[in-house]
């Protein structure tokens, strides 16, 4: 009868210790990093052009990543909407200023493309003399596929 009761319970403490071993062990992270990127500037119409990206990223982790978030931003562009002058819209990116990357394997590089990092309205129809010095694509998120 005593051997009865220390069965179950041996089991039991035996589950405890595996689930113990199991939440103990490494997590492994996603890394994605930004292999190559380009600002390309677009004529949107006859005196309003745009800043558009596009480039390359690379999972360099142990793990698979899926819904890749890739977005820019032009820190030095501005929030006022004057001619000549570059500027930023600061409500929250539209579809078409990020792309989403579905699946990205370890090891795998992939190409991005998204428009509209930065704008600018000039008062004539030719192609600005300069473009915004502080641009950068970033990666937003991503979510580790276990």
């Amino acid at each position: 009868m005593f051997y009865c009761n220390r069965l179950p319970a041996f089991f039991l403490l035996v589950l405890i210790a595996c689930i113990g071993l199991v939440s103990c062990a490494e997590k492994k992270e996603g890394k994605v990093i930004i292999t190559e990127s380009e600002f390309v500037v677009r004529q949107d119409n006859e005196k309003a052009f745009v800043i558009d990206a596009k480039g390359k990223v690379k999972n360099v982790g142990d793990v698979d990543v899926k819904q890749l978030v890739v977005t820019g931003y032009c820190r030095s562009c501005g929030e006022l909407i004057n001619p000549g002058n570059w500027f930023v819209s600061d409500i929250e990116k539209t579809p078409e200023q990020k792309d989403i990357i579905s699946y990205l394997a370890a090891g795998a590089e992939e190409e991005f493309s998204f428009r509209g990092v930065a704008f600018i309205y000039n008062m004539v129809p030719e192609m600005p003399a300069t473009t915004p010095e502080n641009m950068e694509v970033i990666i937003e998120s991503f979510v580790v596929v276990d």
